[in-house]
């Protein structure tokens, strides 16, 4: 099943959004000018770190549900590009449970027709800001059991929240709620792996009105503070991958991560 979406009107075509940019570095069509003219402006390896970000999500999901997590909290959804969450689970799972959130409203307007669950599952949508945690936990609860293991997916998120902000605050503050057995799965941009090519993102992003915080490999560890990372650990995205699968070569920029909780 899939419950009622949230209606939602408010799009902002003026000003560029992240999970629209995302958007179109993956070769999708959801976007607008202002979100192309910043992806544009992007160093070629941008839609190589798009792809092998969504190749960690699709590798970590499944090793999710093949360990039997059937509960995902997948908060910055991103505009739906197939194989979504919802779909990688439900393959192996298929009663999973999947609840997104996104703040831009376009997200929520196209999961209404594309983030369809299994007849036995369910997904849910809310838009939401990660800023605002508390509004998304609440929500979440109407579909999702908080008394077992929930998979909470952060993928190529919190590099757009800044310490300011309280990135570590909004992470921690999430993962509390989280009964034993969960796991957290986060992605984010390396400011150490390829600097010049870390700032140079950074720029153009900003040129578009949207500020990063890509982070060194230290501080991205900090999201999995008191956290048990399952191997291989604090990776790149090539990097992680399960046992059965062998490793990619390909070098990346961005960091990825799966860590139990409890």
């Amino acid at each position: 099943m899939t419950t009622d979406p949230q209606p939602s009107v408010r799009i902002d075509t003026g000003k560029a959004h992240p999970a629209r940019v995302y958007d179109w570095l993956l070769g999708g069509k959801d976007n607008y000018p202002v979100d192309e003219a910043v992806g544009a402006l992007l160093p070629p390896e941008a839609r190589d770190a798009a792809r092998q970000n969504r190749q960690f999500m699709h590798r970590a999901a499944a090793w999710l549900a093949a360990q039997g997590v059937d509960q995902f909290l997948d908060i910055g959804t991103g505009i739906p590009t197939e194989p979504n969450l919802h779909q990688i689970v439900q393959g192996i799972v298929p009663t999973a449970k999947v609840v997104y959130a996104d703040n831009d409203p376009i997200v929520l307007r196209h999961a209404e027709a594309l983030l369809v669950s299994s007849p036995e599952g369910v997904t849910d949508y809310i838009e939401a800001d990660v800023r605002r945690p508390d509004g998304i936990v609440e929500h979440a609860r109407h579909v999702l059991d908080f008394e077992r293991p929930i998979a909470l997916s952060l993928i190529a998120l919190m590099h757009f929240i800044t310490d300011e902000q309280g990135a570590g605050d909004i992470v921690r503050d999430l993962v509390a709620t989280l009964p034993p057995g969960s796991y957290l799965v986060l992605s984010h941009a390396a400011s150490d792996l390829y600097p010049e090519l870390a700032e140079q993102v950074t720029e153009q992003y900003a040129k578009g009105g949207i500020r990063l915080a890509f982070r060194t490999r230290p501080e991205v560890e900090r999201f999995f503070d008191s956290l048990e990372l399952v191997p291989p650990g604090l990776v790149t995205a090539t990097e992680w991958t399960t046992p059965d699968l062998p490793a990619d070569p390909e070098g990346s920029g961005i960091y990825a991560g799966v860590a139990r909780i409890g």
